[in-house]
């Protein structure tokens, strides 16, 4: 019997690692979409079934697609992509956007651009204080006034908080207190929101 017991939660544990990660993956997957559907779908649909006696499901999540394309498409021109950055000037101006826009844009960025990605390289940064390391994004080095008053280079790292990679803080970090790790910036990222519990050699 105990033996019997022992198969089954083995088992059990089993189909836990399997099933759970395509669940979590399935169900965020679903409530991104259903929070974009609302968006447009709720106020579209409301008037469809008003006047014609019918909703369509999934219109609003069809809707913010065509919409993301169409931005898309006039940003990529140069007229375009002025008033985009007057906008994101003026985006930046509200107290708490401006603490959580420019994360979230170095996340999307270090993904989706592969010629300037936002973050550079996966680093080992002693920090906060000496004997403690932690994990961070390199994004940038030479602020020269910085590097003249601390009286030593500098780079500027980014530390993503867990399990959401999308807030953090900027650090200006001793060069010497910094060591490049040979991982790419997407593990770094899988390292970070799993807390750890998922490391480089098993990703």
């Amino acid at each position: 019997m105990e033996k019997v017991l022992k198969k089954i939660r083995h088992y059990f544990a089993a189909g836990l690692l399997i099933t759970l990660p395509v669940f979590f993956t399935l169900y965020l997957i679903f409530i991104i979409a259903r929070f974009i559907d609302g968006i447009w779908g709720k106020l579209i649909n409301y008037y469809l079934r008003k006047y014609l006696g019918f909703g369509i499901p999934g219109l609003g999540l069809l809707l913010a697609v065509l919409t993301v394309f169409v931005i898309g498409f006039i940003a990529a021109n140069f007229f375009g992509k002025k008033i985009f950055y007057a906008l994101e000037g003026w985006f930046l101006k509200f107290p708490i956007i401006r603490q959580i826009y420019p994360a979230a844009k170095q996340i999307v960025d270090s993904f989706i651009s592969k010629d300037s990605p936002a973050f550079k390289k996966v680093v080992l940064a002693e920090y906060p204080s000496k004997g403690l390391w932690a994990i961070g994004f390199l994004t940038n080095e030479g602020f020269r006034e910085a590097e003249e008053k601390a009286g030593t280079e500098l780079l500027h790292v980014f530390f993503a908080t867990t399990p959401s990679p999308l807030t953090g803080f900027l650090a200006l970090v001793p060069k010497n207190n910094v060591k490049n790790l040979d991982i790419s910036v997407e593990d770094g990222i899988k390292l970070i929101v799993s807390g750890g519990i998922v490391k480089p050699p098993d990703l």
